[in-house]
């Protein structure tokens, strides 16, 4: 049966430009993507632009506009970066459509048929000088667990999720005045029904899961399954489908982490599939690729509110998550200045060159330090100095000695079997999650091609002996050939490049061999080198809506 996969890219929330540490977490998702088509299985694999929520609408009110400039103006730079860095969605969205909105709205009228939702009056934090009820992120106060400055959401410095009732000296964070508690009424999610399926659930994944995705889960759960409110006072986001609750607006961890499944079904219904059973099929393997700070949103919420509306539903097998990316060792910050943004980095770098640095370096397990002279070395010495030289050297000295003829296949056992090797092992490290790991073996193929074309010195043979120079040179084609095979989910441009110049087309997920009839023309270098002077990381965007 053909294998079916689908995979979740984390949702940009849309109220800032995208930075290294988004694209260090969201470009797994593409590698395995483009590596499961290859290999011939059915890939779904979605994303969008979460539109919702309180910092948006804080954001428009500072800037004196609507939430829907913010979100429109955010969603297209997101849109152009992703573009530009050839990710490969079979659907980028927003949790603005009306598909989106009408189905999670659908879906929260199944968890309230299936038992699990009900009506609850709580004391909500009230600011009397904004005269309005305040959302979670409308709060600030102290951490109860570190101390920090924090809002009564998430602690950014700890990552405990914090309710209101939590968060210490709380006060209005529009104009710091002193809170008052009034009666309001929202609708809650029956989250603690599902602690020990959620319990189960983590320990069954334990061993194929990142040791930091199953620490936080299991923090998550130590600290017990409160209760969530699904419903909040706002007047910009998804409106509820039941009477009594017109002011109020879905909660948006609810009806974001629900987009995955909205997403999904929208691409499925427009190609005249059925969403339904793919996403039911227990063959179907569930990919979640984001950041550490989303794991618990996607190994106990998104799991809990699958359960709630329908048990069958798939839910995640792996969770791909991602630790943070510092700059030049220190934490990123919007007060220090140092956020480099991704739109800065494409006026700088090829795309190819990009994703393979944040591959080669991602923080699967641990941070990662971004500075321009590491990208820069990296980029010259793998790249240009590694993968780029290989080819050039082999194709340009037929071009020079041979006009562009290449010799009949003859490909050595060894150069075959070293081929074969590292289909394998590199295709089982991405179906694991272990991407980093993956681009390592393709590295060590591009030192291992190299290091036969010296050992086997070409430049010596064709003028003396003309059917072992073939032999050679035979082998290094076949290596070329599938090195851009095997690199072309981490660097699609180059390896179309490298197709292009062997007249080949992109194989499956196993060797391919070169056309021995073609004849090599415009042969251009892959990569050029890069010098740190020639980095302005100012480059790239300013933002508009700064406030």
């Amino acid at each position: 049966m053909r294998e079916q996969i689908f995979i979740g890219g984390a949702w940009p929330y849309a109220n800032g430009f995208m930075h290294v540490g988004h694209l260090a977490a969201l470009l797994p998702a593409d590698i395995m993507a483009r590596y499961f088509r290859q290999k011939g299985a059915k890939v779904l694999y979605v994303s969008g632009s979460d539109t919702h929520g309180t910092p948006i609408t804080l954001r428009a009110k500072n800037n004196g506009v609507s939430p829907n400039d913010i979100v429109d103006y955010f969603d297209g730079y997101f849109r152009s970066d992703f573009e530009r860095l050839d990710f490969s969605y079979d659907l980028y969205t927003t949790t603005e459509t009306s598909f989106h909105k009408s189905h999670v709205q659908k879906y929260l009228t199944e968890i309230n048929k299936n038992g699990y939702m009900y009506e609850r009056e709580d004391d909500e934090a009230f600011c009397p000088s904004c005269n309005t009820f305040l959302a979670d992120r409308e709060l600030i106060g102290t951490c109860p667990v570190c101390g920090s400055q924090a809002d009564a959401e998430q602690c950014p410095n700890c990552l405990t999720n914090l309710s209101p009732a939590e968060l210490k000296d709380k006060k209005c964070k529009t104009c710091h005045g002193e809170i008052v508690y009034k009666k309001n009424k929202h609708l809650y999610f029956a989250l603690s029904k599902f602690a020990s399926k959620l319990t189960k659930f983590v320990e069954e994944n334990k061993s194929h899961w990142r040791l930091t995705t199953i620490n936080e889960s299991e923090k998550y759960l130590k600290q017990g399954l409160p209760d969530r409110a699904l419903t909040r006072q706002l007047n910009w986001g998804i409106e509820i489908p039941f009477p009594g609750f017109e002011d109020k607006r879905m909660y948006v961890w609810f009806e974001a982490v629900l987009g995955y499944l909205t997403a999904g079904e929208r691409i499925m219904q427009e190609r005249g599939e059925d969403f339904a059973s793919f996403i039911r099929d227990k063959n179907t393997k569930c990919y979640y690729v984001h950041g550490k700070d989303n794991i618990t949103f996607h190994t106990i919420i998104l799991p809990a509110l699958l359960e709630a509306i329908d048990p069958t539903i798939r839910k995640p097998d792996n969770i791909v998550a991602c630790e943070y990316v510092n700059i030049s060792g220190d934490k990123m910050s919007k007060s220090k200045g140092n956020l480099v943004t991704v739109g800065a980095l494409l006026e700088n770098f090829s795309s190819d060159s990009i994703r393979y640095f944040f591959m080669y370096f991602n923080p699967e397990k641990k941070d990662m330090s971004f500075s321009v002279e590491d990208f820069v070395d990296i980029h010259n010495k793998h790249l240009v100095g590694g993968y780029g030289n290989f080819v050039n050297r082999n194709l340009s000295f037929l071009v020079k000695k041979f006009n562009g003829e290449l010799p009949q296949i003859d490909v050595a056992p060894e150069v075959i079997a070293t081929v074969q090797n590292a289909y394998k092992k590199i295709g089982e490290l991405i179906e694991s999650g272990e991407n980093r790991a993956a681009v390592e073996e393709m590295f060590l193929l591009i030192k291992y091609a190299n290091k036969f074309y010296d050992d086997n010195a070409p430049w010596t043979l064709y003028s003396t002996d003309k059917p072992a120079f073939d032999r050679v040179t035979s082998s290094c084609l076949y290596l070329i050939a599938n090195l851009a095979n095997i690199t072309a989910p981490l660097m699609p441009k180059a390896a179309n490049k490298v197709f292009e110049f062997l007249g080949i087309k992109q194989g499956d997920w196993a060797p391919i061999n070169y056309n021995p009839d073609k004849k090599l023309e415009n042969i251009s270098v892959l990569f050029n080198r890069i010098m740190p002077s020639d980095v302005d990381l100012t480059k790239g965007p300013q933002n508009k809506y700064d406030k």
